[in-house]
């Protein structure tokens, strides 16, 4: 059996045409046969018609599965460089292989051929005449074939027949479920609706015994049953319906996913209904665009409440329904499936709005509660971002699971802002929750480059080009984008290549020069007059293949799973030349480039196609190829470089390796330009409030509605700063966006601008100033209900205020009660009631009640809170006080908060005298007593508490019966500071008022301030003023006194406990009453007091300097109490801008002694100050004037602008040195010492101002005293400098400073007499203070050691040195402030030393050997050197010189000569020294008399110093 395509019984396909007698033809054509030429077509030709006639099979199929055999393009799939050699080796293989097989069979089953085959033969060759053996077979063959054919064709019609049968059945069993189920559903409906009536009727029958009147029923809506949620069928209605009550009667409205809902926009969809408080909904044949949530809202005059619930239209999917595509083998993922199971989920901790930059990584992460929590089945959670599904990428990784819901981004970019939103599907519904995540630009390469570009995708791949488009970054803080770079980077390298040269205007560019079948990614970076921008996030890679490709291929299924691939060109019939293109036109028109697009020519041909574009300015009848250089094969082409304002005309040709065809038709003319304009600005801006951290921002589209529009930008700026901030930072498609992230309290303005591909438009109005602050709703519920006392008939409650008041004060409170197993509420009050302690009387002794209570403000009434416990009526008798009730806690700090309460309604027996305060942890069962003794206040600071840890306390009154009933627990209270705390702030204003101010930004306009002293309200009795502007409060004393000190404390109703306490301590106040009362007896501000400065000519200036002076201040001057004015000797002026007040005395007299006084007069403010100069404080001004007055007359002749000084040069000279002034050539300069001319060699040059005397190597007899003297025809002056007794010891040091700082380091000189120590310095006489210590002990001088010096060395002579001279020696220089000292360490250091072993003579005969050996010490090791005659000796096979282990050291003369006769010397010596020894060599020849003999005597050696150089002079 051979397999053929069967196509599924289900899709009522059209019988498929068989693989195999196409096939067969194709084999047979290959078998010998002498009538070949008679009976068959060529081989080629049969080839050919073989594969047109299988892709035309292949094609029927394809029609009839009416799928698409290429669902998704393969190359964008998988990533891979491609040729174009998969068009036909595939399909040769396939064919080879199948004809091979074919032909094994037919060779096996020819002897098996059966009787009626030769028959049928037999028959034919009668009939037709001679046919061979072969054609015969062939016959019979095709004759099996069609019966083979006629057998499928039966069995496939038995298969549809069934499966249509087994389809119609299931429809059967499916509309009976759907009736059933709407039966039921109906039935419930009933029995509720049924229920709903009789509530709704008891409840009207309970208020027509109450009989009240009209004006007492007036109240606002109440839901009393709530819409319920439906998941329905397809094609199955719906009913919605609740139950509110409400006088006057509310005016109901149905809303859709918060539209309203119109019946007459779509008749017979909805029925809405009201009968007797009952609303209903009624959604016929609903389908899956119903799919909503459903709200109706109740209205009347009193308030407006609401209800939703969501309605599930499901889809119904039949067993038979197809999950897989036909054609090539590209699976398709499964649709999503609702898990079965109902899940009750629930959102612990949700993720908000989140502010990131680009870069960061982040996690949005949300805790949930699932019930049941099974580990086998889960719901599903999806992300979605901006409404569409968010998957797995390397950007971004999702978790579910351990009871939490996670999506991370490890490299956040612009691309990831906007609204995401996480849904958990489950059979029970849809829970979802939405947050905003904010991704701001990265810091810019360069200050001033704009954001990056982002939303980067790739349009329109061929092999040619690809259109690459972006969104703009918003530019709101930078300047304006002048253009685009976009760079390509080949996959699988990391080469980015720019593509453009000069910077793109538009947001689109078609990529072009990439090579075909290799794939590529794309980058954006946006430029500006500052720089370039960072590059935007890489886009998805995509390869250059065109799609047209594709769609030329066609699949077919073999035997087994062999698939086949056969490309259309492969069918084309015999066309050499192409012909020429059609359809040609301008897909799209750019100001810099047109694109062209066509059809391919039609036949084309089997050879490959490529195309050439030529152009033609209309009317110059020439025309230019626009692709000379490169083959263009994709059917579309980007034209650059076209000319602005000028028309063009096109045509396209087609060729191949044959030829080129005709020209297309031409095109009409096209001119370059932009399609595309900037956009109009947006309309009209309207903000209003939204939370106290944001605000939603509505605008009106532009006039002219943008096809390209890609959104909007927000940019806000706080009230009167013109600073523009950008809100989002990837633009918005829709005109309504809430803006997070506001400081609460500020005022902001808001403007919008639209952006498309061309770039932005300009700004848009300004949005009137709002508040951030939060939208007005109704407020939440009271809560802690307490009983506060009962007398059998009536009882007292007592609440607490909501948590939140809903943005508006409250305006009062609804109480209901109902007795115990009653269902029904009563009000007790049918208007407002706006104290927390109210009296319910009309009650029944022994009978139990609870209540309920509900706050309303402008917005309306808010939910009741929980019934209250039940409370039973009867009267307290108790001796004990009640509870204490209304617990309170105020300036919650990290360790420590104020609680309040109030006192008990019942107090008992007696009054209450005090109250015990406990707390205890929340999770701990022990309560703790804070105070030992009772306090009598009704409130108590608490300290030493954990930070971070969560507390609950209670109140226990006292009277003299003892403890009463504990109050109620109170709710748990964080010990944790709230971020950004303010304290209160004491101070005095301008006019000098006392005041404590307190700000608090998160206030709303419900929010009041509340000053108490000592936590007690503030009597209205005059004392205080309370002034509140906007956020910001203050408390005013009146007349305050010492009785005001006390503890202070500021609330704020309608926040989060925002509160603060000042404590005012006598100290304090009596610092701020000094304050004020300088405020309000105001005095001039001086900076500076009355003072006197004296001129170089001796004139005398009184001057003081106030604060800056108004025009119309005045002043006097007085002096010995009397006042003195502006003229020739007291010349007086002030400076009113500087406040400077002065008055200048010419000429400053013994008659000017006295008091000086200023008087300062500016308005109200006054102020004086005086100056006192009599006695010795006169005299020294005095004396000063006439010093600067006889200076001045000085400096008109030749005068020494400064005095004689001295100093010491480097090389430890004393220098005089004085500076002249106003001299001239006839000015004479002398140096004079003890009045005797000085000579020297050089005259000062006057011209240079400065005049120098050098003394060199000072000594005693420099001693003396030293003039300098300037005289010319307009005076003379002198400059004195004694150098002696302290002046001399001075110079002393000094030079010693010198020479110690440049003193060398400590030589060693080995002497006669043993070792010198010396140190070279510039200069070194006696009278300096130097020093010599041997191991810090300081040396003085005797006939062992002696000391002493030269002109440039000081030495140290230790003589006959022993082992106790070892040790540090250390030379000291000291200049009166310092110690200058150089240290050498003569611890374990040794001069090199001969040990023995060398004779003074050695007589030796000719052609002996003479060794001389001797042993040698030092430390450090000496150096050994041997000479002759003074000379050194040369080192040869006659001379060799040995030293072992550095002590052993010995010369070998080998053949001793007469001319080896001589003097000879070994020195040793290191760097402390050494020693040398002579030795005498006689030599005699053979037979000669020997000399006579004398005794060797022990060779003596001589010392030699150490090896230092000798100092630099």
């Amino acid at each position: 059996m051979h397999a053929h395509y069967v196509c599924p019984p289900e899709l009522y396909l059209c019988p498929p045409l068989g693989f195999q007698g196409l096939l067969t033809s194709l084999v047979c054509c290959d078998c010998f046969c002498p009538r070949r030429s008679l009976c068959h077509r060529p081989a080629r030709d049969h080839f050919a018609w073989t594969l047109r006639g299988l892709g035309a099979c292949l094609l029927s199929l394809h029609r009839c599965t009416d799928m698409s055999l290429v669902a998704v393009p393969y190359y964008q799939r998988r990533h891979k460089h491609f040729d174009q050699s998969y068009r036909n080796i595939h399909t040769r293989y396939l064919l080879d292989e199948y004809a091979a097989k074919r032909r094994a069979s037919t060779q096996a089953s020819s002897g098996s051929a059966s009787v009626r085959h030769s028959s049928r033969a037999a028959s034919g060759l009668a009939v037709g005449g001679t046919v061979c053996r072969l054609c015969a077979k062939r016959v019979g063959a095709a004759l099996e074939e069609e019966e083979e054919q006629e057998r499928k064709r039966r069995y496939q019609s038995v298969v549809a027949s069934y499966g249509e049968a087994k389809r119609e059945r299931f429809l059967r069993e499916l509309a009976q479920l759907e009736e059933d189920v709407q039966l039921v559903r109906s039935h419930a409906q009933d029995q509720l609706d049924k229920h709903a009536v009789q509530h709704m009727v008891a409840d009207k029958l309970a208020w027509e015994r109450y009989s009240f009147k009209e004006e007492r029923m007036s109240r606002a809506p109440e839901i009393l049953v709530r819409l319920r949620s439906h998941t329905v069928w397809e094609k199955m209605s719906v009913k919605l319906c609740f139950t509110v009550q409400g006088f006057p009667t509310p005016v109901v409205q149905w809303y859709k996913d918060g539209s309203l809902i119109c019946q007459a926009a779509e008749p017979g969809k909805y029925r809405i209904e009201s009968k007797y408080g009952v609303h209903t909904l009624e959604i016929n044949r609903a389908n899956f665009d119903d799919t909503a949530t459903y709200s109706a809202v109740a209205t009347n005059g009193h308030g407006q409440v609401s209800t939703n619930a969501a309605v599930v239209v499901r889809r119904f999917r039949g067993d038979n329904e197809l999950f897989r595509s036909v054609g090539l083998p590209i699976g398709l993922p499964l649709p999503s499936v609702i898990p079965y199971m109902h899940f009750d989920i629930q959102f612990l901790e949700k993720f908000g709005v989140t502010f990131r930059r680009e870069g960061e990584t982040v996690t949005l992460k949300c805790t949930l509660l699932v019930t049941p929590d099974l580990k086998r089945v889960q719901p599903r959670a999806e992300w979605y971002h901006d409404g569409v599904l968010v998957k797995e990428s390397k950007w971004t990784e999702m978790f579910f699971g351990e009871g939490q819901a996670s999506l991370s981004f490890s490299h956040l970019n612009k691309d990831d802002e906007g609204l995401y939103t996480l849904r958990i599907l489950s059979r029970g519904g849809v829970s979802e929750h939405s947050a905003f995540l904010f991704v701001r630009d990265a810091d810019p390469l360069v200050t001033g480059a704009p954001g990056a570009p982002m939303d980067l995708k790739c349009h329109d791949a061929n092999r040619d080009y690809i259109i690459v488009t972006w969104k703009p970054p918003n530019t709101t803080t930078e300047s304006a984008v002048i253009g685009y770079f976009i760079d390509r980077c080949e996959v699988g390298t990391n080469n980015w290549v720019q593509c453009n040269d000069a910077p793109v205007k538009i947001c689109q560019y078609p990529a072009t020069g990439l090579l075909e079948g290799r794939s590529y990614t794309f980058r954006v970076r946006a430029v500006n007059n500052a720089g370039v921008s960072r590059p935007s996030r890489v886009s998805e890679a995509v390869a250059a293949l065109d799609p047209g490709d594709l769609k030329r291929l066609q699949a077919g299924h073999l035997e087994g799973d062999k698939d086949i691939v056969i490309h259309q060109d492969e069918q084309e019939g015999e066309v050499q030349i192409p012909g020429p293109p059609t359809n040609v036109h301008a897909s799209e028109i750019s100001r810099t480039y047109v694109v062209l697009s066509w059809d391919p020519p039609a036949p084309r041909g089997k050879e490959p196609l490529m195309y050439f574009i030529e152009k033609s300015i209309v009317g110059s009848g020439t025309w230019q190829r626009v692709n000379a250089q490169t083959a263009v094969r994709s059917p579309r082409y980007a034209v650059f470089d076209l000319a602005e304002g000028k028309p063009y005309a096109f045509r396209v040709l087609s060729a191949n390796k044959h030829g080129i065809s005709d020209p297309s038709e031409i095109t009409p003319p096209i001119q370059v330009q932009d399609t595309v304009v900037k956009p109009s600005a947006p309309g009209r801006v309207l903000a209003s409030r939204n939370t106290k951290t944001s605000v939603v921002v509505q605008w009106d589209p532009p006039k002219h509605e943008e096809e390209d529009l890609l959104g909007y930008y927000v940019d806000c700026c706080v009230a009167g700063t013109n600073v523009w901030e950008p809100c989002n930072h990837k633009p918005i498609s829709y005109n309504r966006f809430v803006v997070h992230g506001l400081t609460t309290g500020e005022q902001y303005v808001f403007r919008v601008k639209a952006v498309n591909p061309v770039g932005m438009s300009e700004n848009s109005q300004e949005s009137d100033i709002i508040k951030v602050q939060a939208a007005l709703t109704v407020p939440s519920h009271p809560y802690g209900i307490t009983l506060l006392n009962c007398d059998g008939h009536s009882m007292t409650l007592g609440w607490k205020v909501p948590k939140y008041s809903g943005g508006s004060a409250i305006l009062g409170y609804y109480v209901d009660k109902r007795e115990a197993q009653h269902k029904n509420w009563h009000e007790v009050n049918s208007s407002p009631f706006k104290e927390r302690v109210l009296t319910v009387d009309g009650l029944t002794e022994g009978s139990s009640y609870e209540f309920r209570i509900a706050a309303s403000n402008m917005a309306g009434i808010g939910q009741p809170s929980d019934p209250s416990e039940l409370f039973k009526c009867e009267a307290w008798t108790m001796a004990e006080p009640g509870p204490a009730y209304d617990l309170t806690f105020c300036e919650v700090r990290n360790t420590s908060l104020v609680m309040l309460w109030k006192a008990p309604m019942y107090s008992g027996s007696s009054p209450v005298s005090g109250y015990f305060v406990d707390y205890r942890e929340e999770d701990s069962g022990e309560w703790i007593t804070i105070n030992e003794a009772p306090t009598a206040n009704r409130y108590l600071k608490v300290c030493d508490l954990h930070q971070g840890r969560t507390y609950v306390f209670r109140v226990r009154a006292v009277n003299a019966s003892g403890v009463g009933k504990p109050s109620d627990t109170s709710q748990p209270v964080l010990l944790e500071a709230r971020p950004g705390t303010k304290e209160v702030s004491a101070g005095v204003d301008e006019e000098g008022n006392i005041y404590l101010s307190f700000d608090c930004p998160e206030m709303t306009d419900a929010s009041h301030f509340a000053w108490c002293k000592s936590y007690e309200d503030i009597a209205d009795d005059g004392k205080f003023r309370v002034e509140t502007v906007g956020d910001h409060s203050k408390l005013y004393f009146q007349n305050p006194g010492k009785e005001d000190a006390g503890t202070y404390s500021v609330s704020v109703s309608d926040t989060d406990g925002v509160s603060s306490s000042f404590v005012l301590d006598a100290e304090e106040l009596e610092r701020l009453m000094a304050l004020s009362n300088e405020i309000k007896n105001p005095t001039v501000p001086l900076k500076s007091e009355l003072a006197y400065e004296i001129f170089d000519k001796g004139q005398v200036r009184f001057w003081l300097q106030a604060e800056p002076l108004s025009a119309g201040a005045s002043y006097r001057f007085i002096i010995n109490d009397r006042e003195v004015s502006d003229g020739e000797k007291y010349r007086i002026k002030c400076d009113r801008s500087t406040g400077l007040i002065e008055m200048v005395m010419d000429r400053f007299t013994i008659e000017n002694e006295g008091t000086y006084t200023v008087q300062i007069n500016d308005g109200k403010a006054k102020n004086q100050s005086s100056l006192v100069l009599i006695g010795d404080a006169f005299k020294a001004i005095l004396d000063e004037a006439e010093f600067q007055r006889k200076e001045f007359l000085r400096k008109q002749g030749p005068h020494f602008a400064e005095y004689l000084r001295w100093d010491v040069t480097a090389e430890c000279d004393v220098r005089l040195v004085c500076k002249v002034a106003n001299t001239k050539k006839e000015t004479v300069f002398k140096w004079l010492k003890d009045d005797v001319l000085y000579e020297t060699e050089k005259m000062p040059d006057l011209e240079k101002g400065i005049c120098e005397l050098l003394i060199p190597k000072l000594s005693k007899k420099d001693c003396g005293e030293y003039k300098a003297t300037l005289k010319d025809d307009r005076g003379h002056d002198v400059s004195v400098l004694e150098i002696a007794g302290q002046v001399y010891d001075d110079m002393i040091l000094a030079i010693s400073r010198v020479c110690g700082a440049s003193a060398s380091p400590l030589k060693i000189l080995c002497t006669p007499e043993g070792i010198r120590l010396q140190c070279f310095l510039k200069y070194f006489t006696e009278e300096m203070k130097v020093n010599w210590y041997h191991k810090d002990a300081k040396i003085a001088s005797s006939e062992h050691m002696r000391t002493g010096g030269s002109e440039q060395m000081a030495w140290l002579q230790i003589c006959e040195p022993t082992e106790k001279d070892k040790g540090k020696y250390t030379f000291e220089i000291f200049d009166g402030k310092d110690k200058h000292q150089r240290s050498l360490d003569l611890s374990g250091q040794d001069r090199g030393k001969f040990m023995g072993g060398l004779p003074d003579v050695v007589t030796i005969m000719e052609g002996k050997t003479l060794n001389l050996t001797c042993t040698v010490s030092g430390n450090p090791d000496p150096e050994v050197v041997w000479l002759k005659n003074d000379k050194d000796i040369e080192i040869s096979e006659h001379f060799s010189v040995k030293v072992e282990q550095a002590r052993y050291v010995s010369m070998t003369i080998k053949g001793v000569t007469s001319e080896d006769s001589g003097k000879y010397s070994i020195s040793v010596k290191n760097k402390y020294g050494g020693e040398k020894i002579d030795v005498t060599v006689s030599v005699y020849k053979y037979g000669e008399k020997i000399p006579d003999a004398v005794l060797p005597q022990q060779a003596k050696p001589k010392l030699l110093p150490a090896s230092a150089s000798a100092p630099a002079k």
